[in-house]
């Protein structure tokens, strides 16, 4: 029998921080703590843990700061960012700089445990497959590089393969359930604008030299990559 994943579980409070560490363990993980940003990266780099559910307001180090000393350190650990509803902008530069995926509290543990479950899916593995083209854009899945125009474009992980799915399925238009499910790894219902939002973030990247439009909203449908 396979060892559980270990959950790094980090928030400065207690009474969540021993409420989720009771139900992960319940639902099959083997769980660590830290009460602080700065207690999770050490976590991190001393013992490992296979995803990390992070709480975005916390003193001295915050989510969004844990997040990004990861993703600059080159550490790809599955992120789901954990925030108040109050605090969208948190919740958002989370993402931005580099969680996979997020929940507002108060939540249901069980779609906590989905989330995670659904990130530990997305492991990377195989062989990277040839460059992808699509009008002017040129995306390398081997190097994880994107051009545009012959200009790289700088994009977060979770950026990239959302694109990649896109420029794969040209002309196909593919809903947010669909691509939840291709880039998040979701196979349940979910209440989330995660996909919207980082539609919104690859706009913002490949059009900010005037560039035309790739990535189109099919309303009450989803979205597809064609040229303009």
């Amino acid at each position: 029998m396979s060892a559980p994943a270990t959950v790094l579980v980090v928030d400065d409070d207690e009474d969540v921080l021993a409420s989720l560490r009771r139900g992960l363990r319940l639902s099959g993980f083997a769980v660590l703590t830290a009460t602080d940003g700065h207690g999770a990266l050490a976590v991190v780099g001393q013992q490992r843990p296979d995803a990390m559910v992070l709480d975005m307001n916390m003193p001295v180090l915050d989510g969004t700061g844990v997040v990004t000393a990861l993703r600059e350190a080159g550490d790809d650990i599955p992120i789901c960012v954990l925030s108040a509803r109050s605090t969208v902008g948190d919740r958002i530069a989370g993402l931005e700089a580099g969680a996979d995926d997020y929940l507002t509290k108060p939540f249901v543990l069980a779609e906590l445990v989905a989330r995670i479950k659904a990130m530990l899916r997305r492991r990377p593995g195989g062989v990277p497959s040839a460059t992808v083209r699509v009008g002017d854009l040129e995306l390398d899945p081997a190097g994880r590089r994107v051009h545009l125009r012959g200009i790289p474009v700088e994009l977060t992980k979770r950026e990239f393969e959302l694109l990649e799915v896109l420029a794969r399925n040209a002309g196909i238009v593919l809903s947010r359930d669909r691509l939840l499910a291709l880039v998040w790894g979701y196979d349940f219902d979910s209440d989330t604008n995660v996909v919207d939002v980082f539609v919104g973030y690859l706009r913002r990247k490949l059009e900010s030299g005037g560039a035309p439009r790739l990535v189109h909203t099919v309303r009450g449908v989803g979205f597809v990559m064609r040229e303009s």
